[in-house]
Protein backbone atom coordinates (compact mmCIF):
# COMPACT_ATOMS: atom_id res chain seq x y z
CA UNK A 1 0.00 0.00 0.00
CA UNK A 2 0.99 3.35 -0.81
CA UNK A 3 2.66 5.80 1.72
CA UNK A 4 2.15 9.55 1.68
CA UNK A 5 4.59 12.00 2.81
CA UNK A 6 2.30 15.23 3.06
CA UNK A 7 -0.92 14.34 5.01
CA UNK A 8 -2.76 17.19 3.07
CA UNK A 9 -1.63 15.81 -0.16
CA UNK A 10 -3.31 12.38 1.42
CA UNK A 11 -6.61 14.17 2.22
CA UNK A 12 -6.99 15.73 -1.57
CA UNK A 13 -6.73 12.48 -2.80
CA UNK A 14 -8.88 10.78 -0.18
CA UNK A 15 -11.82 14.03 -1.29
CA UNK A 16 -11.59 12.51 -4.97
CA UNK A 17 -12.20 8.92 -4.30
CA UNK A 18 -14.25 8.83 -1.15
CA UNK A 19 -16.43 12.00 -1.29
CA UNK A 20 -16.51 13.03 -5.24
CA UNK A 21 -16.18 9.13 -6.62
CA UNK A 22 -17.66 6.95 -3.89
CA UNK A 23 -14.90 4.41 -5.07
CA UNK A 24 -13.38 4.70 -1.48
CA UNK A 25 -15.41 2.90 1.27
CA UNK A 26 -16.46 3.06 3.97
CA UNK A 27 -17.34 7.10 4.07
CA UNK A 28 -15.66 8.55 7.09
CA UNK A 29 -18.00 11.25 9.02
CA UNK A 30 -16.75 12.37 11.94
CA UNK A 31 -19.90 13.70 13.53
CA UNK A 32 -20.57 9.61 13.89
CA UNK A 33 -17.56 8.55 15.26
CA UNK A 34 -18.05 11.08 17.83
CA UNK A 35 -21.34 10.50 18.21
CA UNK A 36 -20.20 6.66 18.80
CA UNK A 37 -18.21 8.25 21.86
CA UNK A 38 -21.20 10.06 23.51
CA UNK A 39 -20.67 13.66 21.85
CA UNK A 40 -24.29 14.92 20.94
CA UNK A 41 -23.14 18.04 19.18
CA UNK A 42 -20.01 17.93 17.16
CA UNK A 43 -19.47 21.49 17.21
CA UNK A 44 -20.24 21.91 20.90
CA UNK A 45 -17.54 19.57 20.90
CA UNK A 46 -14.93 20.92 18.98
CA UNK A 47 -15.77 24.43 20.89
CA UNK A 48 -15.72 22.87 24.52
CA UNK A 49 -12.41 21.50 23.68
CA UNK A 50 -10.70 24.16 21.77
CA UNK A 51 -9.98 22.55 18.81
CA UNK A 52 -11.88 25.10 16.21
CA UNK A 53 -9.17 25.79 13.82
CA UNK A 54 -7.20 22.22 13.93
CA UNK A 55 -7.54 18.57 12.40
CA UNK A 56 -9.33 16.37 15.09
CA UNK A 57 -7.08 13.55 16.61
CA UNK A 58 -9.47 11.29 15.54
CA UNK A 59 -9.84 12.04 11.96
CA UNK A 60 -6.12 12.66 11.31
CA UNK A 61 -5.82 8.71 13.03
CA UNK A 62 -8.17 7.88 10.56
CA UNK A 63 -6.78 9.07 7.84
CA UNK A 64 -3.03 8.67 8.82
CA UNK A 65 -4.18 4.77 8.72
CA UNK A 66 -6.31 4.64 5.96
CA UNK A 67 -4.91 2.28 2.87
CA UNK A 68 -5.50 3.65 -0.37
CA UNK A 69 -4.53 0.15 -2.88
CA UNK A 70 -2.40 1.19 -5.97
CA UNK A 71 -5.26 0.17 -8.35
CA UNK A 72 -7.30 3.18 -6.83
CA UNK A 73 -4.79 5.41 -6.90
CA UNK A 74 -4.03 4.79 -10.68
CA UNK A 75 -7.93 5.93 -10.86
CA UNK A 76 -7.36 9.53 -9.54
CA UNK A 77 -7.11 12.10 -12.68
CA UNK A 78 -8.07 14.92 -11.18
CA UNK A 79 -7.78 16.48 -7.83
CA UNK A 80 -9.43 18.94 -6.67
CA UNK A 81 -7.22 20.72 -3.36
CA UNK A 82 -10.14 23.45 -2.17
CA UNK A 83 -11.11 25.17 1.34
CA UNK A 84 -14.52 23.50 0.72
CA UNK A 85 -13.57 20.27 0.22
CA UNK A 86 -15.76 17.98 2.56
CA UNK A 87 -12.95 16.10 3.25
CA UNK A 88 -11.38 18.85 5.32
CA UNK A 89 -14.87 19.47 7.11
CA UNK A 90 -14.66 15.70 8.64
CA UNK A 91 -11.38 16.60 9.86
CA UNK A 92 -11.31 20.27 11.02
CA UNK A 93 -15.94 20.61 11.41
CA UNK A 94 -15.60 24.38 12.15
CA UNK A 95 -12.45 25.55 10.16
CA UNK A 96 -12.84 28.74 8.91
CA UNK A 97 -10.63 28.55 5.55
CA UNK A 98 -8.49 31.45 6.77
CA UNK A 99 -4.99 30.06 7.53
CA UNK A 100 -3.06 27.51 5.78
CA UNK A 101 -4.15 24.32 7.67
CA UNK A 102 -4.90 22.01 4.56
CA UNK A 103 -2.30 23.66 2.41
CA UNK A 104 -0.34 21.28 0.63
CA UNK A 105 3.49 21.65 1.30
CA UNK A 106 4.77 18.63 -0.61
CA UNK A 107 4.53 17.09 -4.24
CA UNK A 108 6.64 13.86 -3.73
CA UNK A 109 3.28 11.98 -3.74
CA UNK A 110 2.45 12.92 -7.46
CA UNK A 111 4.08 9.48 -8.08
CA UNK A 112 1.50 7.63 -6.26
CA UNK A 113 -0.89 9.16 -9.24
CA UNK A 114 0.52 7.67 -12.14
CA UNK A 115 -2.70 9.04 -14.17
CA UNK A 116 -3.12 12.40 -12.92
CA UNK A 117 -4.04 14.98 -15.37
CA UNK A 118 -5.25 17.84 -13.64
CA UNK A 119 -4.96 19.65 -10.59
CA UNK A 120 -7.57 22.33 -9.38
CA UNK A 121 -6.52 24.49 -6.54
CA UNK A 122 -3.39 25.85 -6.92
CA UNK A 123 -4.00 28.11 -4.22
CA UNK A 124 -3.97 25.80 -1.36
CA UNK A 125 -0.18 24.71 -2.83
CA UNK A 126 2.72 25.58 -1.01
CA UNK A 127 5.47 24.49 -3.15
CA UNK A 128 7.51 27.07 -4.48
CA UNK A 129 8.55 24.94 -8.16
CA UNK A 130 5.32 23.34 -8.35
CA UNK A 131 4.25 24.73 -11.73
CA UNK A 132 7.24 23.36 -13.06
CA UNK A 133 6.57 19.80 -11.83
CA UNK A 134 3.36 19.94 -13.13
CA UNK A 135 4.54 20.86 -16.33
CA UNK A 136 7.28 18.40 -16.51
CA UNK A 137 4.21 15.58 -15.88
CA UNK A 138 2.08 16.92 -18.91
CA UNK A 139 -0.56 17.87 -15.21
CA UNK A 140 -2.93 20.64 -15.92
CA UNK A 141 -2.54 23.78 -13.53
CA UNK A 142 -6.51 25.42 -13.18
Amino acid sequence: MAEFKDFNFKLAVVETLMYIDGTLTPVFRIDELLRAKGASDVYRYVYDKGLAYTVLDESRAYFEALEISDELLASVEELVIDGGNQVNHECAPIWDGEDGLFDVRSLDDLDLLPNLKRVLGEDMIDVPDMMERFAARGITVD
